[in-house]
């Protein structure tokens, strides 16, 4: 249909008419004296140009394919399945038909093979379990074999349902996650803050991300450890999530604490998108997807640009751009895939905001106090899986590489410590990451009980250029750091499961994992040096039922996080050489055991319960804001989620969670009593920093609620309400934050004819709550203590190195809506 074909043509000329403003200079005039820690600064301009052109050349292929398509008649799907079956890759080709690999066959359709001469598996012992979820999904070519729950808060949840969603950013699809919540302290290209059981995960420590096994969590980061940046992901390219709680699975190490999410990316689509949507506050995307047959496989194909203002006294003016390509065979126990994905988003943000200075009218809610705090990032990958079946099992592996940059101006304390200029800062971080995994599972027997044995390898390299700079307006005026990180890991795993009777089975599981790192400290030698550390993790699951359609679980296990390698060789205080500095180990032990109980014995609802416990050795972490380490104290979580999924219909979806959690530091803080001691006499920085044991903004209840209605053509809608509870904001409780209670909602119509219309209505009831909050010691000028440590007769130094304790917000962003167009064809 020619209207159609307008479409992609009509995205394409909004891509290639955009008219980029030059990127400010990145080094800040501070090449001379850093030499190759900058050397990778003068290509962020070109980096940035090439994920726009590979954004802007999906769009245009997504055009040609219109017009092959338009040539050529569409094949009808095999008469045994319905119109929504499987995409293409899965479907099954004639009987006979091989694609041969230089590594694997593909078996189009598989056929009888002679299995040796030991007892064959019964097939009830890998078949799907009973309580799986009422809509399949097909896996992703090269994925692997699919195997059932073995805790009741694991999960896969469809790309259609994560699709449903009204969400202000990417990375809130993976709220479908029950109990996880994901904010943002600030706006643009900067990665989510998460919540999960009794943990502020900040960006990504203690929560696993993968990406078509792909890690997203990078180690020894420039902001955080563990930062997992997903504002790249284009939602309708995701075919599946897997969630996991715990530190009970083998096959994952770092970062897995709390959970781990597996974002699983589609093979193809049953008919092309192309999409526009336009907002309040400025807000624009671009965004076309489609997948052609190329070859023996299938080639998909996904390109986004998007602009966002926000409702900033500073607007974002965020500029991101995004593309995908992906080539796959097969399916996802005999086949392969390759992606190629590229990035690169630049803005400026309003970061958190001092409580003090709305409350005195020196700015407004959706004002700042610095209006050059912002960044640009980019991130460039390839990555590739492969699976193959064999007589007594199945083998899979995957490898990636990827190119990753980032650039943050921030300003936290605002006159704290530079009482002219201010305390704005400059985190850089450009590295190269590599890796590789692969596993092989082997069926077989057990005192006549069928048994499945998985062990596998896994291996990861980051090569790291990192820096701190003081700076004013995004402009360097002299540097605290500057490192040369190497740093690599190497796991090894293994699972025995045993079927002992119909109604039950075990998992026994152990991990071991090594990491080395090297670490060149530029500014300062004496922070340079080799680290290392090795740690083991035995798991266990074991799963009874079902009973009356319910199955009980129980899983126990040891897990860890790695800590930034910088802390673990530092030994003095960066920028002040004369002060000696703690160090921190390399690997932190974690413990947890969880119970749970799932069950459909109520027609279409899928329910259930799991209670946990969770014990982390310390909370030491690198401060990357300041460049010290922060040694903490051991901590406990205990906490009970209640899932539930209900399908009382074809057209109706309804899902209620409920996440409560209590957090804890054990032990007596000393240090802190001793901050709180010198701060005796001005209690405007004494409050808040006596001893105690509330770990910092840990939420004791997450919640949510949905209903999501409509079929494949006519109506359709979605009301969705997320609740995060009020948070300690210092360890002894005198500082919280307030609730946060937000609904959003969508309402639509699809036509017989491949066009969509949307409207989405996000903080549909206006509300004026803070998507994040803080509590810390800062300096503004117009506060009499300001006035006091630039006398000449100050308070303690401690004093004025505090600051006057006070909330520091970022506030959700008021009632928006945004209307999309879109076409299928």
């Amino acid at each position: 249909m020619p209207a159609l074909r307008i479409f992609p043509q009509y995205a394409l000329l909004l891509t290639s008419s955009y008219s980029y403003r030059k990127l400010r200079s990145a080094d800040g005039g501070q090449a001379d004296g850093l030499g190759g820690l900058r050397r990778h600064f003068s290509c962020v301009l070109g980096e940035f140009r090439a994920s726009r052109a590979l954004a802007t050349a999906v769009l245009l292929f997504s055009f040609l394919s219109t017009q092959v398509r338009a040539q050529s008649a569409p094949q009808p799907a095999p008469a045994s399945e319905p119109a929504s079956a499987a995409s293409p890759t899965s479907a099954t080709p004639p009987a006979g038909s091989v694609v041969v690999l230089p590594t694997i066959r593909i078996l189009a359709a598989k056929r009888a093979r002679p299995r040796a001469a030991k007892p064959k598996v019964p097939a009830a012992a890998v078949a799907a379990s009973p309580l799986a979820a009422p809509d399949a999904v097909v896996p992703d070519a090269g994925s692997g074999p699919t195997v059932p729950p073995s805790m009741a808060s694991e999960m896969t949840i469809p790309g259609r349902e994560l699709n449903e969603r009204a969400v202000t950013r990417p990375g809130e699809i993976l709220e479908a996650a029950p109990g996880l919540a994901v904010v943002s302290h600030a706006d643009g290209g900067k990665a989510n803050q998460y919540y999960l059981r009794g943990y502020n995960l900040d960006h990504g420590t203690d929560l696993a991300i993968f990406v078509d096994d792909m890690p997203i969590n990078l180690p020894t980061h420039a902001h955080g450890q563990g930062y997992a940046d997903i504002n790249w992901l284009m939602p309708e390219t995701v075919n599946s999530l897997d969630v996991r709680k715990g530190p009970y699975f083998a096959d994952v190490g770092d970062f897995a604490t709390a959970g781990s999410l597996f974002i699983n990316l589609k093979d193809s689509v049953e008919k092309n998108v192309a999409a526009v949507t336009l907002g309040s506050f400025g807000y624009q995307r671009y965004f076309t997807l489609g997948s052609t047959k190329l070859g023996a496989g299938t080639l998909l194909y996904a390109g986004e640009t998007n602009f966002y203002d926000g409702p900033w006294v500073t607007p974002d003016n965020m500029k991101k751009f995004s593309g995908l390509l992906r080539y796959s065979q097969g399916t996802a126990t005999d086949g392969f895939s390759a992606t190629a994905m590229a990035y690169s988003n630049n803005w400026t943000t309003t970061e958190q905001v001092p409580a003090r200075a709305i409350e005195t009218g020196i700015i407004s809610r959706y004002g700042e106090i610095d209006p050059s705090d912002g960044g640009n990032t980019s991130r460039y990958s390839l990555s590739a899986r492969v699976a193959q079946t064999t007589d007594d099992g199945s083998w899979k592996a995957n490898a990636y590489a990827v190119k990753y940059g980032l650039n943050l101006y921030n300003d936290f304390t605002w006159f704290l410590t530079n009482p002219v200029n201010g305390d704005q800062f400059q985190q850089h971080d450009d590295r190269v990451y590599t890796g590789f995994g692969a596993s092989r599972a082997i069926n077989g027997t057990l005192f006549g009980r069928p048994t499945e044995t998985v062990f596998g390898i896994q291996s990861r390299y980051d090569d790291i250029d990192l820096a701190l700079n003081n700076t004013v307006q995004r402009q360097i005026t002299s540097p605290t750091l500057a490192d040369h990180v190497n740093e690599g890991n190497a796991g090894i795993y293994a699972e025995h499961t045993v079927h002992w009777t119909d109604w039950m089975r075990t998992t026994l599981g152990w991990r071991g994992d090594y990491f080395a790192a090297s670490v060149n400290s530029m500014l300062q030698p004496a922070n340079s040096g080799h680290a290392s550390g090795a740690i083991g993790s035995p798991k266990f699951r074991m799963v009874f039922g079902p009973f009356a359609k319910t199955e009980f679980f129980v899983g126990a296990g040891m897990g860890y996080h790695s800590n930034d390698a910088r802390g673990t060789v530092i030994t003095e205080q960066p920028g002040d050489p004369a002060t000696p500095e703690t160090q921190s180990p390399f690997l932190v032990r974690s413990r947890g055991a969880e119970v749970g109980v799932r069950t459909k014995i109520i027609p279409g609802l899928d329910s259930s319960v799991s209670l946990f416990y969770l014990h982390q050795a310390s909370e030491l972490v690198f401060d990357g804001d300041t460049g010290t380490t922060s040694p903490g104290r051991p901590s406990v979580r205990t906490g009970i989620e209640f899932t539930n999924d209900y399908h009382p219909a074809p057209w109706i979806h309804v899902d209620a969670d409920l996440a409560l959690s209590r957090a804890r530091f054990l032990g007596y803080d000393a240090a802190q009593e001793a901050t709180y001691l010198s701060l005796a006499g001005y209690p405007q920085a004494q409050i808040g920093n006596a001893p105690g044991n509330y770990v910092f903004n840990a939420p004791w209840m997450v919640a949510s609620a949905g209903v999501t209605l409509g079929e494949q053509l006519g109506w359709f809608g979605d009301l969705r309400w997320r609740f995060i509870s009020s948070r300690p904001l210092t360890e002894d409780n005198v500082f919280r934050s307030a609730p946060l209670s937000v609904f959003n909602g969508q309402i639509g119509y699809r036509f017989a004819n491949g066009w969509r219309i949307q409207l989405d209505g996000l903080n549909l009831l206006n509300s004026h709550a803070d998507q994040a909050t803080y509590a810390y010691g800062s300096l503004l000028k117009t506060d009499n203590l300001f006035a006091l440590c630039n006398s000449g007769s100050p308070p303690p130094a401690a004093v004025c190195q505090n600051g006057v304790m006070d909330y520091a917000l970022h506030p959700i962003e008021p009632f928006a809506v945004r209307l999309t167009v879109a076409a299928t064809f």
